[in-house]
């Protein structure tokens, strides 16, 4: 049995202890990963609020809240926080239940109050319980959904919001149909750029980057942008014909005046905290807001290059805090996000610097370059996303899953599907029960240990040995074993170097002891107190 040694809590502490960061020394790959975040960001926060049926600048409020404030709060150094797909259709429910957008502000307030209670009570633990077959599945699955929902993007032939996520659309359509549609009829100026745009993001990665070291720090997506915009501008002159449709270009409502400034901010309804309908909302926010935000900061420390944990109760709070302020703000409720985080560790982002420059550009966007911003195609950006799908669902994650063996690629896989064909938390939800069964069957393997010599068996004698720790999850295996011994055997049931047995187990021991002599089963034990039988 290996040595336990108990670890003085100061120790723990100190090793629990987040190393210092040195935010100047990285400026050089954050700030255009930043940038590269931010390009991403923009047209996502547009988008949700689109589909979440709010102002069009509640998304850009969560976001610059998100990027601003909440990156410093968390102690993540990679995550990036704002509007969340996921979120889209409880707050079109919400807002059909409680009738206004500003109830739904005074849903949030209280949602972000009681994350910060979550973390406080340590619930982020439960992050921890995720298995990384899941978490691959997850990201792998939202890689193959970027791609397919960003088709109809890089082709023009898609109106909808940007980051559609669920395999049902709110336009009617699913995934595939909106390829399909794509196919068939697609604009060709949005069709050229996006194409255009992914050959020099591809040739830019690719060879660019890796032989000329000077151009290095320019990230790959401001050149795709900067090339879409004088794509875009060049066929306004020569083609009119291919001209990019104003609804597939960035659309940034423009503020012109401090009076346009105050009145993109909406109060939450005060009235609305006496109403129980308002805490129904306000826990499914909460509830769903952070099982998001604790799968995705998972994610984003397993691609980390660097390894770095995450605290989840301090997550948990940044989280609500940034609810509450945006709740206060009249934005829409946050989370971590995957999409917009692996967009700032494939450009490059080293600190937490990269989604605070992302938080004060979508601020700085708002207020002065919404006449560059507004030219740019959205199927660039969509072009983009490809690449960023492209790198979380590479071929070579499905070829380690497989070679791990089925415990490790069945949970996986299912993941894929079921984040695919359903939305993100009921498909990770789908591929945790597929882990809890190996968990299960792994339990039910290892109650105990058959100690025999075969020459003893020979003989009718079994010696039993439990495992250390034997729980109810192991009772199956050990009654399972106990039932098939023929009469004439001698079962030596040993739990002299078990820490812990439970009393389901205990109570299944005494029940087999007492019809043992019955059966002409000589059973002899060791380290197994026995219980008191409750009748009913």
């Amino acid at each position: 049995m290996p040595e336990i040694v108990n670890v003085p809590l100061t120790t723990k502490v100190a090793a629990e202890a987040p190393a210092k960061v040195g935010y100047l020394q990285h400026l050089g790959k954050d700030i255009p990963a930043g940038l590269v975040t931010f390009l991403v960001a923009l047209p996502l926060c547009l988008g949700i609020s689109l589909a979440s049926g709010t102002p069009l600048l509640s998304g850009i409020i969560t976001g610059i809240v998100g990027g601003v404030m909440v990156s410093w709060l968390s102690g993540s150094q990679l995550s990036v926080s704002g509007p969340a797909a996921g979120l889209t259709a409880i707050v079109l429910t919400a807002l059909q239940t409680l009738g206004t957008f500003q109830a739904v502000l005074a849903a949030t307030v209280i949602a972000g109050a009681l994350q910060v209670i979550m973390g406080l009570v340590r619930a982020g633990i439960i992050g921890l319980y995720f298995p990384t077959s899941v978490i691959r599945g997850m990201l792998a699955a939202i890689g193959l959904i970027l791609i397919l929902k960003q088709i109809p993007h890089l082709l023009g032939a898609d109106t909808d919001y940007f980051e559609d996520m669920t395999f049902l659309q709110f336009d009617g359509q699913n995934t595939f149909s909106a390829v399909a549609g794509a196919l068939r009829s697609f604009g060709w100026g949005s069709a050229l750029i996006g194409l255009l745009s992914l050959g020099v993001l591809l040739f830019w990665e690719n060879v660019v980057r890796k032989r000329v070291a000077a151009l290095r720090i320019i990230p790959a997506a401001l050149v795709v942008v900067l090339f879409s915009i004088g794509i875009s501008s060049l066929l306004d002159v020569t083609v009119p014909g291919l001209r990019v449709r104003p609804e597939h270009l960035v659309q940034l409502p423009v503020v012109s005046s401090w009076q346009d400034l105050a009145s993109i901010f909406t109060a939450p309804d005060w009235t609305a905290f006496t109403r129980p309908a308002t805490y129904t909302v306000a826990f499914t926010i909460a509830i769903v807001a952070s099982l998001e935000s604790l799968l995705s900061v998972e994610a984003v420390d397993k691609l980390d290059p660097r390894k770095r944990a995450t605290p989840t109760n301090r997550e948990l709070m940044a989280q609500g805090t940034g609810n509450m302020v945006s709740g206060l703000l009249g934005g829409l409720p946050l989370t971590a996000v995957i999409v917009r985080s692996s967009a700032n560790i494939d450009a490059g982002g080293q600190t937490k610097v990269s989604a605070f420059f992302h938080g004060l550009l979508l601020l700085v966007s708002l207020l002065f370059l919404e006449t560059i911003l507004n030219r740019i195609p959205l199927s660039a950006l969509a072009a983009v996303l490809l690449v960023v799908g492209y790198k979380l669902t590479k071929p070579a994650l499905y070829r380690t899953q497989w070679r791990l063996g089925w415990q490790q690629f069945l949970p996986f896989i299912v993941t894929v599907l079921a984040v695919l064909f359903t939305d993100l938390l009921k498909g990770v939800t789908i591929g945790l029960v597929v882990g809890i069964f190996y968990i299960l069957k792994t339990h039910y393997e290892s109650a105990y240990f058959l100690r025999s010599a075969p020459a003893l068996q020979e003989a009718g004698v079994y010696h039993l040995k439990l495992s250390e720790h034997v729980s109810f999850l192991n009772k199956a295996s050990i009654v399972r074993m106990l039932e098939q011994f023929s009469p004439g055997t001698h079962v030596i049931l040993d739990g002299t170097e078990s820490k812990m047995i439970d009393y389901d187990v205990l109570e299944a021991v005494e029940n087999f002891r007492q019809t043992a002599e019955s059966r002409g089963i000589k059973l002899e034990l060791r380290g197994i107190k026995q219980v008191d039988m409750i009748s009913h």
